[in-house]
Parts: structure tokens; C-alpha cells; sequence
């Protein structure tokens, strides 16, 4: 997915594991010119305050700070700054605490190449875009539209593919009705979609996320008011 040597962006690494950092250093070098590293949170905040990057990868488990800690220090005075959170543990509570920072995409260990590829991919276009991945439906439910994760009232809420699938869409979509016929090649894929399917589904998707959220323009198609 990464495709071209991104000569401007400022990478901060951290990671404790010198083994570990040497190598993603060494794929890093593949695409970014300017990466900075540290094996510990505190070295990495006189980095960051030195070089402001533009993306920051940091492990969670760390000595003296951990990475957790370290990004709500980052997000006290930075919103915008893109986070990688690469950890060991899938606990959901980690995850919520990392979705209340912001603009983090969350990996777990083992990374696989193409999901490391695709959150920096991410950050890369977050950047000029100006976006995050995180998507605020109303005060308390929010959308991570890179780990497909939905949270309401700091709980995680568990989606059926179809209604994740359905969400995204219109998440995608956000400011046009989606079409039927689009709802039916990517929730149903090969399948056929019947009128009471879809009924079924955005009745189910309504006691997940506030129902107001979804609008329906008859003979057209479905929209969310975000």
C-alpha cells in the first residue's frame, strides 16, 4: 500500500526492545526519510517537543512511562499528530483507553507487514487530509473506522459483519444517501438483498448507535447525520 518514499513526514519510534526497534527502523527506511527513535517514553517526549513528527509509533508496555501515558501527555497540547499503538495484549480495555486519545490506530503483536502498511497508509492520509479514524456519532459513541470498533458509554458494542459492513458504508458515504443497490453489493456482496433484510438490519443497527442517525429518503437509499 505504501507506494512512494515520503520525504517530508517526521517518524518518532519508540520501542524498548532494541532488536525489535533496529528492525522496524530498518523497514521505516524503506519509505521515510526522517525517523527518529527512543527506547523509553520519557527519551521520546524530549524527541517529540525537539522534532513535532507527524507520525508517532510507540509499544504500550515500556519502562519509566508507558506508551498509554506517553500519547495523553502528546494529546494534551497535539490532536493531530497520528499514533500507532503497537502492543502485546488485545485487553479491550487498552483499546478503549487508546480510542479515548484519538487519531490512534491500534496494532496488535505479532504485526503482520500489510496491517503495519495499511495504519501508516492511514496516518499518511489522515495527514492530508485532515481526518481521523475516529468518528464521533454522538456524545458518547464513537466509530474507529480503522480497528471496526464501535463504543458506546465506553463499552465495546459487538456488530454482526452485515450491520459493520452497513455502518461503514455509510460512514464512507457521509455526506450523500447511499443507494440501494450500493447497500446490496457491499453488505450482501453475491447474495441477494430483500426489502425486509433491510428493514431487519437498520432496525437492529438503530438499538446499537442513536436511531436518529440514519435516514431514509424513500426510492433512494439510506444516509447518516454525522
Amino acid at each position: 500500500m505504501l507506494k512512494k518514499y515520503y520525504k517530508n513526514i517526521k517518524i518518532l519510534y519508540v520501542e524498548d526492545d532494541e532488536i525489535a526497534r533496529e528492525n522496524g527502523i530498518e523497514y521505516l527506511e524503506n519509505y521515510f526519510e526522517l525517523i527518529y527513535d527512543a527506547s523509553d517514553a520519557i527519551k521520546a517526549l524530549q524527541l517529540y517537543e525537539k522534532y513535532k513528527p507527524d507520525i508517532i509509533i510507540t509499544d504500550i508496555q515500556m519502562p519509566k512511562l508507558n506508551g498509554l501515558e506517553f500519547v495523553k501527555r502528546i494529546r494534551q497540547k497535539d490532536k493531530k499528530t497520528q499514533v500507532i499503538i503497537i502492543t502485546a495484549f488485545s485487553d479491550k480495555d487498552y483499546l478503549l483507553k487508546a480510542i479515548e486519545l484519538g487519531l490512534v490506530k491500534y496494532l496488535v503483536k505479532p504485526v503482520r507487514e500489510k496491517e503495519f502498511e495499511e495504519a501508516l497508509f492511514l496516518c499518511i492520509n489522515a495527514l492530508e487530509k485532515d481526518e481521523t479514524n475516529i468518528i464521533q456519532l454522538d456524545e458518547i459513541t464513537f466509530f474507529d473506522t480503522f480497528n471496526k470498533n464501535l463504543i458506546s458509554s465506553n463499552e465495546m458494542v459487538k456488530l454482526r459483519a452485515k450491520e459493520l459492513n452497513f455502518l461503514e458504508l455509510l460512514i464512507k458515504n457521509k455526506n450523500r444517501y447511499v443507494s440501494y443497490e450500493e447497500i446490496e453489493n457491499y453488505v450482501w456482496n453475491d447474495s441477494v438483498m430483500t426489502k425486509d433484510a433491510l428493514k431487519t438490519l437498520v432496525k437492529n443497527i438503530k438499538t446499537k448507535i442513536p436511531k436518529d442517525l440514519i435516514l431514509n429518503l424513500t426510492n433512494s437509499g439510506y444516509k447518516i447525520a454525522i
